[in-house]
């Protein structure tokens, strides 16, 4: 009768703990350096735990880590709206930990700001 206990709970925390090392906090972008990066969509992903956006900047490829769908949506935007070839500024901060990741803050579509926290 333990045994199933034991495997249940070992099952239900290898599925919760790889839903935690699949999300990062925020504490890895460098607050004291924001920046805005203007450019076409390259590539977007349109998922939990986040939206994502792929542009490049001069000669560097960026990813952005937006806010997550459901709060996209809340805040007026749907995936058409960020698709590839969409102009867009991003603004943000850059991440201490991977090269070219920004967090976004914000997301200019169409002339319209959108905040995303």
């Amino acid at each position: 009768m333990k045994r199933p206990l034991f495997v249940l709970s070992l099952t239900g925390g290898l599925l919760t703990g790889g839903f935690a090392l699949a999300h990062h906090g925020w504490g890895s972008y460098d607050a004291a350096r924001p920046i805005s990066i203007t450019s076409a969509v390259q590539q977007a992903n349109w998922q939990n735990p986040h939206v994502t956006v792929a542009v490049r900047h001069g000669n560097e490829n960026w990813e952005a880590v937006l806010a997550p769908p459901f709060r996209m949506n809340a805040r007026g935007l749907d995936p058409d709206m960020i698709k590839p070839g969409t102009r867009v500024t991003l603004e943000g901060y850059p991440s201490t930990r991977v090269e070219g990741e920004m967090r976004a803050e914000r997301i200019v579509v169409g002339g319209k700001t959108f905040e995303l926290r």
